[in-house]
């Protein structure tokens, strides 16, 4: 800077040598207040980096002198040179990168910026991405017409999602034209959003609120190790991008949330800032306050029985995973004093129920807000992968993450999460096993990514999740169009008891766990949850010679007024190229139900029985689930079976689900049920009931202690 004023001093001499002294002495002044801004400008960058540490020498030197340019190149060309830190989340060395994610960077050099499953069309199976590049300018406040009012979109658009795609094509190709896009790109950004100081407002400034700055710092501190070689990482942009950086840490730590899984990210960011880059000044403050925060948390954000507690499968990976990482990363840059001895430990339980909600496919369910398109066989793998790295003893985890080539397959085919809410129920951990996740989550709170669907559950056997759960479709919406979260959400579209086909209120997940027992090869669970405020929904599930499954539902209600309760089943469509759900429609005998007609011979029979016959009404009909947001994944079918209510009177629904082969293994199961009659007035504590199946009859019944 100093050496451009004295240039433009130089040239305009001979334009001030002929007026009066009080101009030049203006002129003089005003060079001189240009110099010292720009000076200052450069002096404060290094007031947040601390010069003492260890290789700045030659920095600090230069410091001293106030030759500020040569100062910043000596910290380049340490930041491009050293070699005590380690940043395990990057290889350098792998020099590959899938079609997508280069698509992704591809994109982003025409200002078409990623956002995750959100794109402007599809053009021969490639997301083509919105354009925000309008009148020759970025335009930040552009959102297309059909994602208006949905929040999301701005938020995911503020955390440069395509930013560390770019960074990871660069490693491949060493152009160029990724860093100068990155750059270019980076700098609008920031002179069109100047980090707020102090606490965020949501509304005035969403770009700098909750996971936005999280997750750009998370990305920028793996960005920066790819990108920092580059001939256009100038000393100009090491001053801009690093002063972005520490603003960005700071912000952070002035908003933290007080917890969910936003809170762990903005955790991870402030913590790893702090073990990658110590040079800056605050950086044992962001380290200790991270490991800190990060033992409260996997403390607090994990219940007793190891599940998150938004509890939601996707979020609950996640958030064993920043956890873990950060324990690595310590780990690898000898700073793991800064952790518990038992921190680990602590994520035990967490990765168990990982492996136990996880199909024998190595595939899950959209639980709440989980979109199952993300999590693939390899996801999955490289998670239990890492938890075999983290419980190295553990040979059933070993199991899983080798596919069964290493370790001890597990034994235990029933698991019981009951403070989080989910009970897994399987023949084996086969391929061709029969599987059920049962839901009943204790959510009084509200929490935002958790679905009022209590006693919904999802069936896996052979390869084929026959029910799958509807998803989320979107985090905002509420036009009814079957296109918005609140249609996705709703009871009605999960396999569970509803009253007038209401979606269960806010207030009312409040799912208990009643009892597990196995008697005679037969392993019964019961849950409950108060539903609505006059009705009780019991659900007991009997696992039959790990066969097949009867379920049991009763609902005690206190209303006077007529009410309608239904039993709601969603059957997936489309299970292979030739094949549909057949309704069996025997209303005249007060029995209705569904199966599978495949062309593999691996189908699934449903039939539903009544113990009132009041105001009894049957139906079907189609609606859509999703694996990803934004995206009708499939088409169901679902039947509805349903009773009026009747004073002192427990409404019960039995109905059972067994797997067949062709239409004369269906015929030949014979399938009937029914209570025992001494059950037909209320009871609260017993349940009484018979099935039939191939002409052998099974007693089930519960009695609660």
């Amino acid at each position: 800077m100093k050496s451009y004023i004295f240039i433009l001093i130089a040239l305009l001499t001979g334009l001030v040598v002929s007026c009066d002294d009080d101009q030049f002495v203006f002129f003089e002044s005003y060079v001189k207040e240009e110099e010292t801004l720009a000076d200052n400008e450069e002096k404060n960058f290094f007031d947040i980096i601390n010069l003492n540490y260890p290789g700045l020498e030659k920095v600090k030197d230069f410091y001293e002198l106030e030759d500020y340019e040569s100062a910043k190149k000596e910290l380049l060309n340490y930041f491009r040179n050293r070699k005590n830190i380690v940043n395990p989340n990057i290889d350098l060395g792998n020099t590959s990168i899938s079609t997508y994610n280069k698509n992704i960077a591809d994109q982003a050099l025409e200002y078409r910026f990623y956002i995750k499953d959100k794109y402007e069309s599809l053009e021969n199976g490639i997301e083509i991405y919105f354009s925000f590049k309008q009148d020759d300018k970025i335009n930040w406040k552009f959102i297309p017409e059909k994602y208006k009012g949905d929040d999301e979109f701005v938020y995911q658009l503020h955390r440069h999602q395509w930013m560390i795609y770019q960074a990871l094509a660069y490693n491949a190709t060493k152009d160029e034209k990724y860093v100068k896009s990155w750059i270019e790109v980076y700098s609008d950004w920031l002179k069109t959003f100047p980090c707020p100081v102090g606490k965020v407002d949501k509304l005035k400034n969403p770009e700098w609120y909750g996971l936005q700055t999280a997750q750009r710092v998370v990305d920028q501190l793996d960005m920066v190790f790819y990108f920092i070689n580059s001939e256009n990482f100038t000393t100009e942009w090491l001053t801009v991008f690093f002063k972005a950086l520490y603003e960005s840490v700071e912000s952070i730590r002035n908003n933290y949330y007080s917890s969910t899984n936003i809170l762990i990210t903005q955790v991870e960011a402030v913590f790893s800032a702090g073990i990658l880059f110590p040079e800056f000044k605050k950086s044992t403050e962001w380290l200790s306050e991270g490991a800190s925060k990060a033992t409260e948390q996997v403390q607090k954000q994990f219940l007793d029985d190891g599940v998150h507690i938004e509890m939601t499968p996707g979020y609950h990976i996640e958030a064993v995973y920043a956890s873990n990482k950060l324990y690595k990363m310590a780990n690898m840059n000898g700073k793991i004093n800064v952790f518990p001895t038992n921190y680990v430990q602590l994520l035990k339980n967490a990765a168990r129920f990982v492996m136990d909600i996880t199909y024998p496919d190595y595939s899950f369910d959209n639980f709440n807000d989980t979109g199952s398109s993300g999590w693939t066989k390899s996801v999955l793998l490289a998670n239990f992968k890492r938890y075999m790295e983290m419980f190295p003893d553990d040979d059933e985890i070993r199991w899983m993450a080798t596919e069964g080539k290493e370790g001890s397959k597990p034994t235990t085919n029933v698991q019981l999460y009951k403070t989080g809410g989910y009970y897994m129920l399987r023949s084996s951990w086969d391929k061709d096993a029969i599987m059920m996740v049962l839901k009943n989550n204790y959510n009084p709170q509200n929490l935002v990514h958790c679905h009022p669907d209590n006693g919904t559950f999802s069936l896996y056997y052979k390869g084929k999740n026959f029910l799958p759960d509807a998803g989320f479709y979107s985090y905002g919406g509420d036009d009814q169009s079957n296109n918005d979260r609140k249609t996705y959400m709703s009871t009605t579209m999960h396999n569970t008891l509803t009253k007038n086909c209401e979606t269960i209120a806010n207030g009312q997940m409040k799912g208990k766990f009643l009892k597990y027992e196995n008697k005679d090869n037969i392993d019964v669970l019961i849950t409950e949850n108060q539903s609505y405020g006059d009705l009780n929904h019991r659900r007991s599930v009997f696992f039959v010679d790990k066969k097949f499954f009867v379920i049991v539902d009763e609902a005690r209600g206190t209303t006077t007024k007529t009410v309608e309760v239904t039993f709601n089943i969603n059957l997936l469509k489309n299970l292979n190229t030739k094949n549909d759900i057949v309704i069996d429609d025997d209303t005249k005998n007060y029995k209705y139900g569904a199966y599978t007609k495949t062309t593999d011979n691996v189908n699934m029979y449903f039939k539903t029985f009544v113990n009132s016959t009041n105001k009894y009404t049957t139906k079907w009909n189609t609606n859509y689930y999703s694996n990803k947001q934004g995206e009708k994944s499939g088409q169901r079918k679902w039947y509805r079976v349903s009773v009026g209510n009747e004073p002192n009177k427990v409404l019960r629904f039995i109905t059972v689900i067994h797997p067949f082969t062709d239409e004369a293994d269906r015929a030949s199961l014979n399938i009937d049920a029914g209570f025992q009659e001494e059950n037909s007035v209320m009871q609260s504590d017993a349940m009484s009931a018979w099935v039939s199946v191939k002409g052998q009859r099974y007693e089930l019944s519960y009695t609660l202690d």
